[in-house]
């Protein structure tokens, strides 16, 4: 009875003591929403606590008697919080965590203080201040190690190449992977409104980029959608922006003045005929006028001065007659046509409007979190019937279901027009405008005009264009000047239309179980489908013997990738373990089908069903599958000593099914010296890290189907048949591997005030592919191999810091530079057939491939400069040791002994040397950023610092006359060209037939730049004014993008030379950078 007393006893005892305990849950973030991760939860007045998990979950009894909870994170403000019985506490800590921010990592998130790797984070803040319309661009000197090329500034145009830590292959491709939301994403950037963005992190060594395996080599670029704060209110948010568009880059400094084109041509025609046809001075006089316009060999076929008829245009003393006045009336058939020059390149380029309009709609409950967002863009080009139209939409939402789970669904959808301008960059294209407006003489109409000045128009109310075919006054062109050519006229009635619409969805699912595991399913879909239309209009000159042309394109890509996720995480005491284990499967399909029809019936109907003439029809459908498996573990002792590794064994449907399986890991480790007891006499430092990992990925980014051959069918007498490809497939050829070593320093100090990194990075590619020589008894020219090695050597210097913090006033200043060698370290010995001052290599495209050089080294003749006796230039040759019987000396290698080197005409075979690299030395960013009061103004600067380019434009405007390039336009340092009189010049001769154009460093220019890259100035109304008229914020701006541009010469854009190309000729043919100034105001209500 005693016993059964007791049990009793303890049984109530034990009830009353639950009855009087009570279960806390809830979540723990940071004030823009990010979960904080090991956040200390402790009861007020008590021992009991906890720590929030990896999404910032916490779950804590305490007895009933406790009111508070007591919420405290390293670098935020510690908050004492009233306990809600029975309800989820959303809790958010504010203030700044230099230490353990949480940031975006591959398959999810990490506290910045275990992350071991290397990454860059450009939150919303920044992305927003660029004007850009694909948001690669708003990286553009943000992150160091990241290079942004971009050739063309088309609307809706993106970067031509994204290059991080230096080029990593030869023919394989050197972008990043991009991954929006977690997912590999294969589609259009431009599709993706900026607006959406919430941050884009950079991730750039093995320990950050393992995990994805065959496509990480590159680095990799994490894309995070915004989604509603956790705790947070309805905020619904309003941004309009106004701007005006113009041309970012200046002319190259060329001839503009008619007179002076005039005066500089004849000086060639007189140069010619006194050096060359030995004329007296008064014979050469009278010839080169009499063949300055009219001339089938020497004449400019235009002449758009009147002067009086009795005497010659140029006088004696190479001056254009003083009586000579613009403006020709020239009467031809009946008509008299008015000859006057247009300034082509200001009628091409023109300013236009840019606009923009977001409105996003967010909302957060105890277990529901919303967004939504529309937005409408519209860029207007600076040529004419070239813009960009964009609408989106875009809902992210997630439900707290259940405790254990989770569910969310992010859906985008885009519509796309664009109207572009064809042949963007060809120097030769009839219908690009700029490959005339930039090329052609001061001294050519663009239009046609009437007797009294008027331009003309046809019958049909079209303007008549000047192409130079003899429709002006029976005038014809030479070729120079562009004979048959008016890009204008095509850019304006022709159609180059691209419409398209893309949707990306995902779905995905949380559950928790057994305390400690997340698993989580995501199921991507992404379809972009465009429609291409271009037409040539029958009415125009160009389009007059087909009747005009139609072509109809349509294309459809299609993305389908698969992720389960397991996490598993727990504390052990000091103890901190994460693991993750996971599967992936992407797959990729493209699909194409096209047609061309000729002879329109009218200009209007742009459907092939309006054309009569069959021409050409093609379809075709691409595929390329990739599936992984991948694990990760994380340590972390005492929040100072923290550990990774990770592996993914990974197969590509780009290698013969032998060979599709790869293996790649990482291993990577940091230590928090100034978390040690030891250290805690340095108050001043609030952050000093070390961290190195090392690891191994591959790069399957080849194209598809090399390993087996490839052939095409083809007609042959109305019979099908096959034609084989002159590249031999190869079942054997494999991933190209990429081995990462990284090392740095994070640091902070003066309570945040200075904060960076400096790192330091080795990355080796090994197995590049490249194309090996066949034998012509083969039937084939060349095979894909793997055999060739290269290495990229660097550091990165990141610096934050705040100059002056008051109560009104901050001054902030950044500054990151990236420095770094590339070299090449093995070539198979097939391709060691050259000897050039010391290395083995061969010769490629300009280039000198060899080993211990960087990739792109130029191998090109040396300017020697001008001979003072006859203006022509000159270039080095070597000369080689004799011995007594004139015999070359060789040394024990078997080459010649070079003694000297002399100069020689560019006709005496001048010998080909190293003349540096494409690569720089340098580049980087900085800038600076102000507030006071309600004011805010940021200006960043994007730089280079070294790297050659070759200046084909500059070329071309330096190159004498000849009877196939007359009407070209000419230089204005051509002005300073060699003569009798200026023996010392340092400018060749300027004389008619002179081409001297060999593959030399003549024009082999410095690559440096300093761009003003964007200005941002904006006032924020006080909120208290906000909330008498029922507004959360108001904030107005002014916004400049693409602002101001430096380079060593003026013309010269070297942010158009993405590497891996031998000349930036035809880059002043691509549609210029834009400049865009605009206005613009947020409101949140």
């Amino acid at each position: 009875m005693k016993k059964l007393f007791l049990l009793l006893a303890a049984l109530i005892t034990t009830f009353a003591v639950m009855a009087q305990n009570q279960t806390v849950n809830g979540t723990v973030t940071s004030a823009d929403g990010e979960p904080l991760i090991g956040a200390t939860v402790m009861g007020v007045g008590t021992q009991m606590g906890t720590a929030t998990d990896v999404d910032g979950n916490f779950t804590l009894t305490l007895p009933a008697t406790v009111k508070k909870l007591q919420v405290s994170y390293v670098g935020m403000t510690t908050k004492d919080v009233n306990i809600t019985p029975g309800q989820k506490m959303n809790i958010v800590l504010d203030g700044t965590n230099m230490l353990d921010e949480v940031i975006t990592v591959a398959y999810g998130t990490a506290k910045k203080s275990a992350f071991t790797g290397s990454a860059t984070v450009i939150d919303a803040a920044e992305i927003e201040q660029s004007q850009v319309t694909n948001a690669l661009n708003a990286l553009q000197g943000k992150a160091a190690g990241t290079q942004i090329f971009n050739q063309s500034g088309q609307p809706g145009s993106g970067p031509s190449s994204i290059v991080i830590r230096g080029i990593s292959s030869l023919n394989a491709g050197n972008d990043p992977l991009i991954v929006l939301d977690g997912v590999p994403f294969g589609g259009s950037i431009t599709n993706i409104n900026t607006s959406d963005i919430e941050s884009m992190t950079i991730l750039k060594d093995a320990a950050s980029n393992a995990l994805y395996g065959a496509r990480g080599a590159n680095g990799v670029i994490l894309i995070t959608t915004k989604k509603a704060k956790s705790g947070s209110n309805a905020i619904v948010t309003l941004d309009a922006k106004w701007g005006q568009n113009s041309r970012a880059v200046q002319d190259y400094n060329t001839i503009q003045d008619p007179r002076l084109y005039f005066e500089t041509y004849y000086g060639s025609l007189y140069n010619y005929f006194t050096n060359e046809r030995g004329m007296s001075p008064t014979q050469a006089w009278q010839t080169a006028n009499a063949n300055l316009i009219n001339s089938s060999d020497y004449g400019l076929g235009y002449q758009p001065f009147s002067y009086p008829t009795n005497e010659y245009f140029i006088g004696r003393n190479g001056k254009v007659n003083p009586l000579a006045t613009p403006g020709n009336v020239v009467s031809y058939n009946g008509q008299d046509y008015f000859i006057t020059p247009d300034n082509w390149l200001d009628e091409t380029y023109t300013k236009s409007l840019r606009q923009e309009y977001n409105v996003s709609v967010s909302n957060s409950t105890q277990s529901t979190n919303f967004y939504a967002s529309i937005g409408y863009l519209k860029n207007e080009g600076i040529i004419a019937n070239t813009d960009y139209e964009r609408f989106t939409g875009r809902l992210n939402a997630d439900s707290q279901l259940k405790s254990w789970l989770k569910v969310g669904a992010n859906m985008a959808y885009a519509h796309t027009n664009n109207n572009a301008m064809g042949a963007d960059g060809s120097a030769t294209a009839v219908n690009n405008p700029l490959a005339i407006a930039t090329s052609i003489a001061p001294i050519y109409p663009m239009y046609i005009r009437d007797g009294k000045g008027n331009i003309m128009t046809n019958a049909d109310g079209m303007i008549l264009y000047d192409y130079g075919q003899g429709q002006n006054a029976g005038l014809s062109r030479p070729n120079g000047a562009s004979f048959g050519s008016n890009g204008v006229s095509d850019v304006l009635y022709n159609t180059n239309n691209t419409e398209g619409n893309s949707v990306n969805a995902t779905g995905y699912a949380e559950v928790r179980f057994l305390k400690d595991f997340k698993f989580t399913t995501n199921n991507t879909v992404y379809v972009n489908e465009y429609r291409g239309t271009a037409v040539s209009n029958p009415l125009t000159v160009n389009n007059l013997n087909d009747g005009g042309r139609v072509i109809k394109e349509h294309q459809r890509y299609m993305t389908y990738t698969y992720q389960q996720l397991l996490n598993w995480n727990r504390k052990f005491g000091l103890h901190d373990v994460g693991v993750l284990l996971g599967h992936e499967n992407s797959w990729i399909k493209t699909t194409l089908l096209g047609a061309t029809r000729t002879n329109m019936f009218s200009p209007g109907n742009h459907e092939l069903n309006g054309a009569v003439i069959d021409n050409s029809m093609e379809s075709y459908t691409t595929s390329y599958d990739n599936e992984g498996f991948f694990f990760r573990a994380q340590y972390d002792y005492d929040s100072k000593y923290f550990a990774s590794a990770s592996y993914r064994r990974d197969a590509s449907s780009r290698f013969h099914p032998d060979h599709r399986w790869g293996n790649f890991w990482s291993l990577g480790g940091a230590w928090i010296i100034s978390k040690e007891s030891w250290f805690e006499t340095a108050t001043w430092v609030d952050l000093l890290k070390i961290k190195a990992s090392y690891g191994e990925q591959g790069n399957d980014n080849i194209g598809n189907y090399r390993y087996t051959n490839n052939y095409t069918v083809v007609n042959v007498n109305g019979q099908p048949s096959l034609s084989a490809s002159s590249v031999k497939g190869n079942p054997d050829i494999t991933w190209e591997k990429n081995g990462n070593f990284n090392a740095g320093v994070e640091f902070a100090f003066f309570n945040n005030r200075l904060s960076g990194s400096f790192e330091t990075f080795y990355r080796k590619t090994s197995d590049m592919l490249y194309q090996k020589p066949l034998a012509a008894s083969s039937g084939f020219s060349n095979q894909w191999e793997n055999f060739g090695d290269m290495s990229n050597t660097g550091i990165e210097l990141d610096l934050h810091g705040r100059v002056i913090e008051t109560r009104d006033f901050t001054w902030d200043l950044n500054f990151n530079l990236t420095w770094y060698k590339n070299k090449v370290t093995r070539l198979p010995e097939t391709n060691k057939g050259n000897y050039v001052e010391g290395h083995y290599g061969t010769a490629s495209r300009g280039f000198f491939i060899a080993e211990g050089l960087p990739m792109y080294t130029y191998y090109l003749a040396q300017f020697a400069g001008v001979d003072q006796e006859t203006g022509m230039p000159l270039f080095w040759k070597n000369v080689y040791k004799t011995d007594e019987n004139g015999a070359v000396m060789k040394d024990a290698a078997g080459h010649p002994i070079v003694d000297s080197r002399k100069k020689v005409n560019y006709n005496e075979e001048p010998d080909q040397y190293l003349c540096g690299s494409a690569i720089p030395k340098a580049y980087g960013g900085f800038g600076t950023a102000f507030t006071f009061k309600g004011f805010d103004l940021s200006v960043d600067f994007t730089y280079q610092i070294g790297g050659k380019v070759i200046d084909g434009n500059y070329d071309s405007y330096m190159s004498a006359p000849q009877s196939g390039t007359r009407g070209a336009t000419f230089h204005a340092d051509v002005l300073n060209a060699w003569t009798p009189e200026n023996p010392s010049a340092t400018i060749p001769r300027f004389q008619f037939g002179d081409n001297f154009q060999i593959s030399s460093d003549q024009y082999l220019t410095d690559a440096s730049y300093l761009s003003l890259q964007n200005v941002n100035f904006g006032y924020t109304i006080p909120k208290n004014v906000c909330n008498k008229i029922f507004l959360q914020k108001v904030r107005v701006y002014f916004s400049g993008e693409n602002l101001w541009l430096w380079s060593k010469r003026q013309g010269l854009d070297p942010r158009q030379f993405a590497l891996g190309g031998t000349s930036i000729g035809g880059g002043n043919t691509y549609y210029s950078a834009i400049r865009t100034l605009s206005g613009g105001i947020t409101v949140t209500f």
